[in-house]
């Protein structure tokens, strides 16, 4: 059912970012006066392969234009008329250009129709990130509360980092902060020669971030097991059939005790139960200003079957900040940029060899992992608003067959005054989509690889 929810989710938000995208190509070839052949979501053909099962789920046309929905549930396309496109259809090129095709046209309008699809994305993007700044704002969990209430619960990542439980991380990059959630930022682990700075046994200690860290975040629930505020052992939630539920524990007691030592910390809790000898374990409760001793037989067991409260932190340890609407359309354009910045982040450390293209690059089922098992609009339209941002972004890449590819043609032939030749354009689109279907088989392998392995 996970899995069914999390595809549900992806195809739906990559659906309406090719349709806006489609539509950004239609609505300025329209424009121009460019007559659009066909409008699809999907392909209607095996992409790459243009003549090979050629068939829609839907069509209809209306106008000069076929609208449809095609079978191959991968992107979608607009053919306009008189332009090579995924379709590689050249008979219509061996006929004399016609005035309302793309080929007639020229080249500055030409490059604004290839523009089109990558400015929508832009926008919508945008919009998405000014919605979700109005209408949900943001929550902090702060600092300095962290730092006053025991630091870091430092889990597997972190201890390989060099983070240990019970340190306070004072400084990024040298400089201090106010909220906790900076620490995990994508910006923070794709930056060069990135530091955190550890209040520890009263010393301030360095620990370099290593270039290739954030592979460690490929997996949406490794971010768990990197560093988290630590928490109280407060019973929130008792589970029936276990030692808490036999002895009768209660929301709201707290652990003080176990075998003889006092805890503070949940960590605590979990580390001493780990490193039980014996098969008899004690604790010991408080309950207002009662507190209540239990000596149970524990052989077999790994935990006492509680839950503790779903907020990491109380409602004093974080900051939730509302936005005016003035405030979201100035905050939102420079978050959704952000995801720009990122993007060139990251594909310089991947040119340095500093990331591996393996770890990196994640298919559908990578990215559906993203969207989560349970259905979030919040999560959905976050994950959208960033998705688009990126094929904006991977659009504009100077590869023949997306939209950059077209682009940087379409330069070539303003700045010198000649087009390329149609055999030298034909072939390059050929290239550019053999290197995309290698992309998307490496992908999808490296998905396949990815469940197998469980990395």
């Amino acid at each position: 059912m996970e899995g069914l929810i999390m595809t549900a989710q992806l195809l739906l938000s990559l659906s309406i970012l090719v349709v806006v995208h489609e539509w950004g190509h239609f609505f300025t070839a329209r424009m121009f006066n460019i007559r659009v052949e066909k409008f699809y979501l999907f392909f209607d053909f095996l992409f790459p392969m243009a003549n090979v099962m050629n068939f829609a789920l839907f069509k209809k046309k209306k106008g000069d234009t076929e609208y449809g929905i095609g079978w191959f549930p991968l992107g979608g396309y607009v053919k306009i008329a008189g332009m090579v496109d995924e379709s590689m259809d050249k008979e219509q090129m061996k006929l004399p250009p016609e005035p309302w095709e793309f080929r007639s046209k020229p080249a500055w309008q030409r490059l604004i129709v290839m523009l089109g699809g990558i400015i929508v994305n832009v926008i919508v993007g945008v919009l998405i990130f000014i919605g979700m700044t109005f209408f949900i704002g943001d929550k902090f969990i702060l600092n300095e509360y962290v730092n006053n209430h025991g630091g870091v619960e430092a889990r597997e990542i972190a201890q390989q980092l060099g983070i240990k439980t019970g340190d306070k991380i004072v400084k990024i990059n040298g400089q201090s902060f106010d909220y906790f959630d900076d620490i995990t930022k994508t910006d923070v682990m794709l930056s060069k020669n990135s530091t955190y700075t550890v209040l520890r046994d009263g010393q301030e200690i360095q620990i370099p971030i290593p270039a290739n860290f954030i592979e460690n975040f490929s997996k949406k629930e490794a971010m768990l097991n990197f560093v988290l505020p630590r928490r109280s052992p407060l019973i929130d939630q008792v589970l029936i059939d276990s030692i808490a539920g036999k002895v009768g524990l209660k929301q709201g007691d707290l652990i003080v005790e176990i075998q003889g030592k006092p805890i503070t910390y949940y960590d605590e809790l979990r580390t001493e139960l780990k490193n039980l000898k014996g098969d008899t374990l004690s604790f010991k409760v408080k309950r207002g200003e009662e507190v209540l001793a239990f000596k149970e037989y524990f052989k077999g067991h790994t935990n006492i079957g509680f839950a503790i409260p779903f907020n990491i932190v109380p409602p004093e340890g974080e900051r939730a900040i509302k936005y005016s609407f003035g405030q979201s359309i100035v905050l939102g354009p420079g978050r959704a940029f952000d995801v720009i910045g990122v993007q060139l982040k990251a594909f310089g450390k991947l040119f340095r060899r500093e990331l591996s293209v393996k770890n990196s690059l994640s298919g559908p089922i990578g990215m559906a992992k993203m969207y989560g098992g349970v259905w979030d609009w919040e999560r959905f339209w976050k994950m959208t608003g960033l998705l688009s941002m990126v094929l904006a972004f991977m659009n504009l890449l100077p590869i023949p067959a997306l939209d950059g590819g077209y682009v940087m043609f379409l330069l070539y032939e303003m700045i010198t005054g000649r087009e390329p030749s149609e055999k030298f354009f034909e072939n390059s689109i050929k290239i550019g989509m053999a290197i995309l279907l290698l992309l998307m088989v490496f992908v999808f392998y490296n998905d396949i690889a990815k469940l197998f392995t469980g990395n």
